[in-house]
């Protein structure tokens, strides 16, 4: 396989390469090179883009492209709406630029083209027909972000729940003290019947009530676009049919009613994030969690949940045009298969391990987990091609989010190779992108913390 690069793409030594993976072209690096090119030849002009998402919020997005892009330039104009999309969201995409980049971009996500999976979810997320733009760079709006400040409440008695693909996480929480917790498989993503999800996770509130005098409060923290405590896009619904997705939509405003006490869900990604920030007591934090896929979310500096989607399982990390392709979206080189179970199993292959087929992602990763716990150099290069993908992504989402403080958690971050994925992560950046490494502090909790601290950190959401 070759990547797919520009002509001047710098070779990665072999010392920073990921092992399993050596025709990973890290989009940190390929955006750079292109940017370096655009500016060495003096035909550079300002690409501006924006994107209008709910209630009128604007994020605008400025950098460079050739005043004659090539197949290069679209490309990299292509990649980084890609990003916008999934990590701030929006219905309307306004580009300031060169016409050329507005024709391409909207060929791509007409209905039926390459893209059209990420314009309909936009549309379904945002409930607005999904269009692109041309305009003068100077003429695309300015910013009207909306961040709020979320979470941290950890008075009186709290449930807290963490719903994933293959298990959901929960705890029971009093005065800001963990008394129970528990993991509990179930497998949402294969289940039609809405009834299946609300039975589930109604049986575990009541089990984690069971262990306070009381219950004062309520928080969720699950994968998908949640507003307003509703689903508007999960893959944990995505088996659901559509006629009765109104009902599986409505779950948790559903179990507040019945509960009748204040309940807040959120992103998972988000949860992460606020997570880091509860756990080292400062703001600008950006959290991945490495599950059944990869969440992410961002707790800005003044210590702001930003209402960005921040969904980037499906956002763009790899140049690679032959990198795999996420399954849902059908685009390639994507976070999902990079920072997941769904990782693992991609990798199993080139470490050389083989396991039966029957065998789910859950119990994939178990079975690498304890050959890393038993000194399996194959189980250790996995883990260090992750760690890899880590180190050159972090540089990528820099060029997105201002954040000071990267923690990673998630089934994927326990034991041993959770901190293989961090020494390794850690030593690409500081090799790469030195000053950003010096500025950036990347970290893991505590053990106990990589499992349900999401769980705990959801609990504090809702205020009592």
């Amino acid at each position: 396989m070759m990547r797919t690069m520009s002509a001047s793409f710098p070779a990665i030594p072999p010392s920073l390469s990921a092992p399993l993976d050596p025709d990973f072209a890290p989009c940190a690096l390929w955006n750079r090179d292109y940017l370096r090119s655009v500016k060495s030849t003096g035909n550079g002009v300002p690409l501006v883009i924006a994107l209008e998402g709910e209630d009128g919020r604007v994020s605008r997005y400025e950098t460079w492209i050739s005043a004659d892009p090539d197949a290069a330039g679209l490309r990299y104009a292509e990649r980084i709406v890609k990003m916008l999309l999934w990590a701030r969201g929006g219905w309307r995409v306004i580009i300031g630029g060169p016409l050329a980049v507005a024709a391409h971009v909207r060929g791509l996500y007409a209905k039926g083209s390459v893209r059209a999976f990420d314009a309909e979810m936009m549309e379904r997320i945002y409930l607005q027909p999904f269009t692109v733009e041309h305009s003068a760079s100077d003429a695309v709006p300015d910013s009207l972000e909306r961040g709020i400040a979320q979470g941290g409440h950890l008075d009186g008695c709290r449930i807290g729940f963490d719903l994933g693909a293959s298990d959901y996480k929960l705890a029971a929480v009093k005065e800001g003290d963990v008394v129970w917790s528990h993991e509990i498989p179930w497998d949402p993503k294969n289940q039609a019947d809405p009834d299946y999800h609300y039975r589930h996770l109604s049986a575990g509130l009541k089990e984690a009530a069971s262990h306070l005098p009381r219950v004062d409060a309520i928080g969720g923290s699950s994968a998908g676009v949640i507003v307003n405590n509703r689903f508007m896009v999960a893959s944990l619904l995505r088996s659901v049919p559509e006629e009765k997705f109104e009902e599986a939509r409505n779950l948790f405003v559903r179990l507040q009613r019945e509960w009748n006490i204040p309940l807040e869900v959120a992103n998972d990604g988000d949860v992460t994030a606020l997570a880091g920030a509860m756990s080292l007591g400062e703001n600008g934090v950006l959290g991945i969690a490495m599950g059944s896929s990869k969440a992410v979310g961002c707790i800005d500096p003044q210590g702001r949940i930003t209402g960005w989607l921040n969904e980037l399982a499906f956002a763009p990390v790899d140049m690679n045009d032959a990198a795999p392709a996420d399954e849902w979206s059908g685009d390639r080189g994507v976070g999902s298969l990079y920072f997941s179970q769904q990782a693992v199993n991609k990798l199993l292959p080139a470490a050389g391990i083989s396991l039966p087929a029957e065998m789910n992602l859950p119990e994939r990763l178990k079975e690498v987990q304890k050959l890393m716990a038993a000194g399996d150099e194959r189980a250790l290069r996995i883990h260090e091609t992750i760690g890899t993908y880590l180190g050159y992504s972090v540089a990528h989402y820099a060029d997105f989010y201002d954040f000071r403080h990267l923690l990673i958690l998630g089934r994927v971050t326990t034991g041993e190779g959770g901190d293989i994925i961090l020494n390794r992560a850690k030593e690409v950046s500081a090799a790469a992108f030195p000053e950003l490494a010096a500025r950036i502090n990347m970290q893991l909790p505590d053990e106990k913390s990589r499992r349900v601290g999401q769980a705990v950190a959801a609990a504090s959401l809702p205020k009592r």
